[in-house]
């Protein structure tokens, strides 16, 4: 197959280096290969004898009437020059888009294909239990149990349930305080009874347990102080339950669970926050257990301050090690927000790297921040220099009136002479800002530029927003 590869004469080298070894011609077009013109590409083409063209994926040309014209059909290939390499040498399988750059693309099928993966994966698994559908134990993934803690004061219970669940959580756990009462726990359950998903009561007095078990799949948790008093009725109402070491070990209080005619265990051998025993506890976690393991990874996340993704992806792989078929996780603090998300897809990684030796090149990943190959572009060219200086002089203010910029609901709002301009994404809501005519000046058009990059960036990174402040 011969390949056309229009570029420009900044990266003409590293499309050069990409293409050696296939047949394809590599062909400057100018300095900038994104400013390929319909026009040249035809006369490329016409030049030579064709399969295909791989374009630069920053072109925004249509190449329609060329494609109709020549026959020869025009993809987007890679944004950046580096990542070209990678998509030749997979177009025996690859198929190329005319509207996606090709990098966007091979992460868009490699990631369809990882989920489709999961699911063979999950259909194919192995249980322990079946809590309202939800696979535990066996060879099936690690599910994730997100915490709500003293729900009996949440404000929105329902929405926060369903919306944990919408992140990524199989099982929701409702979490009550001391100062709850029966009647706190028979109203929260009574309001998300509703709710499809598996949910669990998070609390180890008796009292509370017995007001829940109506709903209640699952109790965190028992141990040889409750067991005596509840264990009966957990055992009666077929509900699930994570048994913990107490004044007693583990394996005792597994037993007093069994003696109870609790059905379904879950055995938590208590994780330890760093600092305060996490390797020591690991050592505790047994090689083999007779019942699914619980992973307490939530107090660690919390008691840490360190970002969330790569601790989460960390304590899923410890989990994986363990045996653990539960982990748990919350988001009980600003910092944590987004945990929930995070550790499906942790454990989703988990499940993909059973039969390789690492949780890497899986189609998923937890890098948020960071890349995984830094892409390296061809030195700027220029014959002069000025440098860049504070600006001197009075700030002068828009005749057309100041904006001010904030979030609301994931999603960027502009207000200017009471009125607001609203939108997921910093480019529309400027071009409609320009539209309106309420701005006159350039330097303000570039200050609001900076501020609404800056308001999209906070949402996609769950930051809060100030304006005129750092990001």
């Amino acid at each position: 197959m011969r390949i056309l590869l229009p570029t420009g004469a900044a990266t003409y080298e590293a499309v050069r280096k990409a293409a050696a070894g296939h047949d394809a011609d590599v062909v400057v077009t100018g300095e900038i290969a994104s400013f390929l013109t319909p026009e040249t590409l035809r006369r490329l083409i016409q030049q030579g004898d064709y399969d295909m063209v791989i374009v630069s994926g920053m072109v925004t040309a249509s190449f329609q009437p060329v494609e109709e014209e020549t026959g020869i059909p025009v993809y987007l290939g890679p944004r950046h020059a580096a990542d070209l390499g990678r998509v030749l040498s997979s177009l025996d399988t690859l198929p190329l888009s005319r509207s996606v750059p090709a990098d966007e693309f091979i992460t868009s099928v490699k990631r369809e294909e990882a989920c489709r993966k999961l699911d063979e994966l999950e259909q194919g698994a192995s249980y322990d239990y079946c809590i309202r559908g939800v696979r535990i134990g066996g060879t099936s993934r690690i599910k994730v149990l997100a915490e709500i803690m003293d729900a009996h004061r949440h404000e929105h219970l329902e929405a926060a349930v369903r919306d944990a669940f919408r992140s990524g959580a199989d099982i929701v756990d409702l979490g009550f305080g001391f100062d709850a009462t029966p009647g706190d726990v028979t109203r929260c359950f009574s309001l998300v009874a509703e709710v499809p998903g598996p949910l669990a009561i998070d609390t180890q007095d008796p009292v509370l347990i017995a007001a829940g078990l109506f709903r209640a799949d699952l109790v965190l948790s028992l141990h040889d102080g409750n067991i005596p008093v509840i264990g009966r009725a957990v055992a009666d109402a077929g509900t699930a339950a994570v048994v913990v070491p107490c004044l007693k070990s583990l394996e005792e209080n597994l037993c007093l669970a069994e003696e109870a005619g609790i059905s379904c265990i879950i055995a938590d051998p208590l994780l330890q926050p760093v600092g305060s025993g996490l390797v020591g506890s690991l050592a505790a976690f047994p090689e083999r257990c007779r019942y699914p393991v619980f992973f307490g990874a939530g107090n660690v996340v919390e008691l840490l301050d360190a970002d969330s993704p790569g601790t989460n992806a960390l304590l899923a792989g410890m989990a994986k090690e363990t045996g653990a078929s539960i982990i748990f996780t919350s988001e009980h603090s600003d910092k944590t927000k987004g945990s929930v998300r995070e550790m499906r897809t942790a454990t989703e990684m988990m499940a993909l790297a059973a039969d390789r030796p690492y949780p890497k090149d899986l189609g998923i990943d937890l890098l948020i921040l960071k890349e995984k190959r830094r892409r390296r572009e061809p030195p700027l060219s220029y014959q002069s220099l000025d440098c860049a200086r504070p600006p001197e002089g009075e700030l002068h203010y828009d005749p057309k009136g100041n904006f001010r910029i904030g979030i609301e609901d994931d999603q960027i709002v502009a207000v200017i002479n009471g009125r607001a301009v609203k939108g997921r994404s910093w480019i529309d809501v400027f071009h409609l800002i320009l539209n309106n005519g309420d701005v006159s000046l350039l330097d303000h058009a570039a200050y609001l530029g900076k501020e609404l990059y800056k308001a999209e960036l906070a949402i996609r990174f769950s930051r809060s927003y100030e304006q005129d402040g750092d990001f």
